[in-house]
């Protein structure tokens, strides 16, 4: 009974004992057990997620680019979608590797995340800030019935199995995936003794993930920043005017004064040396893009200007020979490869520059506006110092202004870098586009002089041969300019045109005739008061010396304009008295008159007045071949009577002269006005 009553008391401690140890052993065992679903939640939501994204990629994205519909923006849609795909996979990859190490998981998984970390947030971050525009996308598709009903198809051929409306199904699941990581790891971190060694790693996973969305929201409040402010450039010059009142314009009036007062140095400017730095750079890089942009469009227009005489357009009336080979080489670059040329360079060159340069347009008005709000700061800053505290609005300036600097000191270091790539790549393009140019032109041209005469003659031995010609040529050339010069044919009395006859007779009656003096060659002037003269022309001297002293060079009077020519290029002019009385003025005609034939003298008597007939004739500069009744040959060195310096309609460029007993028309530009010489009665040798 005793025996009996002492073991009854034995077998309720014994239960005891173990509801004791039950009681101690479940909470560990529920928070194992829950420790362990949170690490497979994570794994499985991953992997989902993974599968998902890949459905948006590879399904939705591609059949949409096969509708190839003009105004659905796919780049603006998905982002950078494609980079988020390629992270995630190979964050799934190694996170499925950690199921196999038993003890060691939970270490693993808060070191994955901590590798991680910075992709993610790189990655996530530009995928976060323009997912608001995608959203706007989607709505404005959805207002187009005809968008949205393609949009529809594709989600019903592609993804039939979940059920999604819109695009909007996939495009939030990025965003809300990068935000659950801090939670998933916290239910990791809640069922996790603090005594285990994996505990303090969690911990820090979890802050560290915190904290990339924490920087990703930063980051797309600097963005949406910076969009509000590069959207307010656009607006019109009366939005502008509208939008000024008396808070801006003392705004305005504040910052004025505080940049005075900065290049002044009554204060001191807030000096952020790394932005300093890094905007330095920018202005760099822009002024770079803009000057190349300015030469290319300069090269366009001198490449337009090379364009425009068409040799090969022109009739040479030459059936075969080098100069057919010239007009087909010309043709070739003209119609083919300059236009290709102009094409490519455009395409490759033009176009992207000027992308380029519209990119920079809205870093250029951030850095302006970060000025303005620099301004801002530094007075509020000032303001908060002495009174101790500010007002929400002027904190919310103040958040601004820390909002953009920190968003340019992020973002131009990649900007600078990536402008100055795009510009080493247009330049290369550029380069390349010449070196093209080059060969191409470079092979017509080979492949034209292999079917000349001398294609086939070696580089020394052409050279040679084309010294020799040249000389020949020069020699023929001095021999004839000698020829010319000393052996005139016999001269012609030519009669002055009325206005060469009034101005040498003002220069008679105003300096004498001791002062005439004649050109004997062609002068052009090169200096300040310097004339140009043709040949033959006649100038009375004013000085024999310049206002230097110089008596090289003349001071004359040319009818009119005065000014310096050279003393070696004038001889005195002698006159030849005229066999008649004297010389006739001429009268004047009506328009009418002049453009008819004068081939005899007016039967009215006109007044005469004692002058002087000058010394000089009207040669054949160039042989002229007549080609049709109204024309006369003409040989070169030939003396001619210029009868009317211009046709029937009053048109100078062709004269109407006489030769040989012969009248009609030669180009005018084929005659030559020559002093005549005292010899009388010679010719041209035969």
């Amino acid at each position: 009974m005793a025996s009996a009553c002492g073991a009854e008391p034995d077998a309720e401690d014994a239960a005891e004992t173990k509801e004791a140890i039950y009681e101690e052993l479940m909470p560990c065992d529920r928070m194992e057990l829950s420790q362990r679903l949170a690490v497979e939640e994570l794994i499985t939501t991953e992997a989902s997620y993974v599968h998902s994204i890949q459905f948006c990629v590879s399904d939705i994205r591609a059949h949409l680019q096969k509708k190839q519909l003009p105004d659905l923006d796919l780049e603006g849609l998905f982002s950078n979608i494609d980079d988020i795909l390629h992270l995630s996979r190979r964050f799934l990859k190694e996170l499925e590797a950690t199921a196999t190490q038993e003890h060691e998981q939970l270490l693993s998984i808060s070191t994955l995340f901590q590798e991680f970390k910075e992709e993610m947030e790189t990655v996530y971050k530009i995928y976060c800030a323009s997912y608001e525009h995608a959203l706007l996308l989607v709505e404005s598709y959805r207002k187009d019935p005809r968008l949205q009903e393609e949009i529809l198809e594709t989600l019903n051929a592609t993804v039939p199995h979940t059920g999604a409306s819109d695009l909007n199904f996939f495009l939030v699941k990025p965003v809300q995936r990068v935000t659950k990581y801090p939670l998933l790891l916290g239910k990791i971190l809640e069922n996790t003794p603090t005594s285990a060694s994996a505990y303090p790693a969690l911990q820090a996973a979890a802050r560290s993930m915190a904290q990339v969305n924490a920087n990703i929201n930063e980051y797309k409040r600097r963005r949406e920043v910076a969009t509000k402010y590069n959207k307010a450039e656009h607006l019109t010059l009366r939005d502008r005017f509208a939008r000024l009142n008396a808070h801006s314009i003392a705004k305005k009036t504040t910052r004025l004064s505080r940049l005075l007062m900065h290049e002044a140095g009554i204060v001191a400017k807030t000096e952020d040396r790394e932005y300093d730095d890094l905007e330095e750079k920018f202005q760099c890089v822009v002024s770079s893009v803009a000057m190349l942009k300015e030469n290319v469009a300069s090269y366009l227009g001198h490449l337009e200007a090379f364009l425009l005489p068409t040799p090969h357009k022109r009739d040479l009336q030459i059936d075969e020979g080098p100069s057919q080979q010239y007009r087909r080489f010309a043709e070739y670059l003209h119609c083919t490869v300059f236009p290709e040329f102009k094409r490519r360079l455009d395409r490759l060159v033009c176009q992207p520059l000027c992308s380029l340069s519209d990119m920079l347009v809205g870093p250029q008005q951030l850095v302006k506006k970060r000025l303005d709000k620099l301004l801002d700061y530094e007075e509020i800053q000032e303001r908060k110092s002495e009174m101790g505290s500010v007002t929400y609005d002027e904190e919310a300036a103040m958040n601004t202004y820390l909002a953009i600097n920190a968003l340019l000191v992020a973002e131009l270091p990649l900007f600078n870098q990536v402008t100055l790539q795009l510009l080493g790549q247009i330049l290369c393009s550029f380069s390349a586009l010449q070196q093209d140019l080059a060969a191409q032109v470079l092979h017509q041209a080979e492949k034209e002089l292999e079917q000349m005469p001398h294609g086939h003659m070696p580089l020394p031995s052409f050279w040679k041969m084309v010294e020799d010609t040249l000389h020949q040529s020069g020699a023929q050339l001095r021999t004839f300019c000698q020829t010319f010069e000393t052996v005139t044919p016999s001269p012609v009395t030519q009669p002055l045109n009325p206005v060469e006859e009034r101005k040498v007779l003002s220069l008679v009656s105003k300096h004498g005739p001791d002062k005439l003096y004649q050109v004997t060659s062609n002068i052009s002037g090169s200096k300040d008061m310097d004339l140009t003269l043709q040949r033959g022309q006649i100038v009375a001297l004013l000085q024999s010396v310049d206002t230097k002293g110089n008596t090289s060079r003349w001071l004359v009077d040319a009818g009119g304009p005065r000014g310096f020519v050279p003393a070696g290029k004038l001889q005195p002019y002698c006159p030849v008295q005229s066999q008649e009385p004297g010389m006739q003025m001429p009268a004047l005609e009506s328009s009418m008159e002049r453009r008819q034939h004068s081939y005899a003298s007016p039967e009215a008597p006109r007044p005469q007045v004692a002058a002087f007939t000058p010394a000089f004739q009207v040669v054949a500069g160039f042989s002229f071949t007549a080609r049709s009744p109204h024309e006369v040959s003409l040989q070169a060195g030939q003396p001619v009577v210029v009868l009317e310096p211009h046709d029937k309609k009053g048109s100078k460029e062709w004269s109407l002269v006489e030769v040989n007993g012969q009248r009609g028309y030669v180009p005018s530009s084929y005659l030559v006005t020559v002093p005549m010489q005292e010899r009388m009665g010679w010719s041209l040798p035969v």
